[in-house]
């Protein structure tokens, strides 16, 4: 569909768009509105690919960026999330360790979205403090996926434990090279495109009835706000802001109000569906 190609530089096989924060919001939540499953699954591939544009080596960009922009789906990911109480992403127990012309990457991650036919997963682990991120290609040797995850929701979005076990990669495959990369940058991003989706899921929940119009109204100004300080946190990201404030309050503030919306929209129409499907059996 062209969703993430379409803001990489011809150079590197996309169309050559604007990459901004903002659009990318957009079709976040409109995507997120039809359903969220389906949107996590077509944009996947943009958790590898938009740091590597934004911040890898020319060779890096080079190398694997034209992957993602055939016209064929390729699945490409990333691997942050860790199985532990307290996850902190800026303290994370997956470690890189540097050996000669290689890193030794060993940790545990949960939550990866298509690892199982990734042909490339960005997995970020902490090297000397610092998370930086990490190019595995399928198929390196260490680099095991476990079994498909059992989530409560986001049934169509298949997700995997990941295990790292003395997996080595080339000193070329770090993120940015010698520099490294911008993880709380690529954290915003996140945090920016994870609103924008919460503000679709929402809208899709949101109905009307005049006999709850103040709780309908309360959702609307709940959506309204949070689509407004998404909006806000991404237009810092396209200035090169500074915008880590912005982008956790919002991600902080969507997760509530998605949470508030969806459950009242099952209050005031889950009996009504629940009455619909018990007539029709």
């Amino acid at each position: 569909m062209g969703l993430v190609s379409s803001s990489i530089p011809e150079d590197y096989g996309g169309s050559g768009g604007e990459h901004s924060a903002i659009t990318g919001s957009l079709i976040n939540e409109e995507l997120a509105w039809g359903d969220l499953s389906m949107a996590m699954h077509i944009l996947c591939p943009a958790l590898f690919a938009y740091p590597v544009m934004e911040m890898g080596t020319d060779s890096q960009r080079k190398k694997y960026l034209p992957l993602v922009c055939n016209e064929k789906y390729r699945a490409a990911t990333a691997a942050l999330i860790e199985p532990r109480f307290g996850f902190d992403p800026n303290s994370l127990s997956t470690t890189a360790r540097a050996d000669g012309n290689e890193y030794v990457l060993n940790g545990e991650k949960s939550y990866v979205p298509l690892a199982a036919e990734a042909e490339l997963v960005l997995v970020y682990a902490r090297e000397d403090g610092d998370s930086q991120g990490f190019i595995i290609e399928k198929g390196t040797k260490g680099l095991e996926v476990g079994e498909r995850e059992k989530n409560m929701g986001i049934k169509a979005l298949a997700t995997y434990e990941l295990s790292l076990k003395n997996c080595r990669v080339p000193k070329e495959n770090r993120l940015g090279g010698q520099k490294g990369c911008d993880f709380d940058r690529i954290m915003n991003c996140s945090r920016v495109a994870l609103s924008a989706m919460a503000v679709g899921v929402a809208r899709a929940a949101l109905a009307s009835r005049q006999a709850i119009a103040f709780m309908l109204a309360e959702m609307a100004i709940e959506i309204d706000a949070t689509r407004l300080m998404t909006w806000e946190a991404a237009w810092k990201l396209n200035r090169k802001e500074e915008a880590t404030k912005e982008a956790s309050l919002v991600k902080a503030y969507a997760d509530d109000m998605a949470l508030m919306v969806t459950d009242r929209a099952v209050q005031i129409l889950g009996g009504h569906g629940y009455s619909i499907k018990g007539g029709m059996a």
